[in-house]
């Protein structure tokens, strides 16, 4: 990132190397702890192409779902639409470190929400956490380690770990109870098709009242 390009300017420069920059798949994590949870509102931050608000809409869910890079909503509102699903999520568009969307969700989701670019992540996340309804969910994962195939700045940040997240989110002892927070371990497949286990952090926190 130069020292005059924003941080949407470097994202809509990213989307715009390729045609297509995700799996166009849910995140595992994702469709495993919403899969449990009764369809409601839920708010996706930072959804790139929109893989996991659409799998969330043909869930039953109601989505509002935000990024900084108006190619990729722009792509997400036409996958959305050719998956007949448009109608049940309001994509958004977002610096969540400037504007945040208004209203409270069943389920907020911030998956792998990293930046090599300006990000005012611990804002963020306690946002994310007020925006979560009495007896909604929290779902936050991480990186809780650079991929082998990362580039080598990557590799040289410092991850945190999943108890480090949540002592950021300076949470009340009371009103919140603590469903996993951890590390898992998943197989993945890199860019030049070589494998390797990653490391992700799972946080999952229900809003009690």
């Amino acid at each position: 990132m130069s020292t005059t390009e924003t941080p949407q300017e470097h994202w809509e420069s990213r989307y715009a190397e390729k045609p297509q920059m995700w799996s166009g798949r849910v995140n595992a994590h994702l469709a495993t702890v919403a899969g449990e949870l009764t369809p409601g509102r839920a708010l996706d931050l930072g959804c790139g192409e929109g893989a996991d608000a659409i799998w969330l809409a043909t869930q039953g869910w109601q989505v509002v779902a935000v990024d900084i890079a108006t190619n990729a909503l722009d792509r997400a509102g036409s996958a959305a639409a050719a998956r007949g699903v448009a109608e049940r999520i309001d994509f958004q568009h977002h610096d969540l470190s400037q504007s945040f969307p208004a209203g409270s969700f069943d389920l907020v989701s911030a998956q792998f929400l990293h930046s090599t670019v300006h990000l005012e992540r611990r804002q963020i996340l306690r946002q994310a956490s007020a925006a979560v309804a009495p007896g909604g969910t929290l779902l936050i994962v991480d990186h809780g380690e650079a991929p082998p195939w990362a580039a080598q700045h990557v590799h040289d940040h410092r991850f945190q770990s999943a108890d480090e997240v949540v002592a950021e989110l300076d949470l009340p002892e009371e009103g919140w109870q603590s469903q996993h927070v951890g590390t898992l371990e998943r197989e993945a497949i890199g860019p030049t098709g070589e494998s390797a286990i990653l490391r992700d952090n799972l946080i999952v926190l229900r809003r009690t009242h």
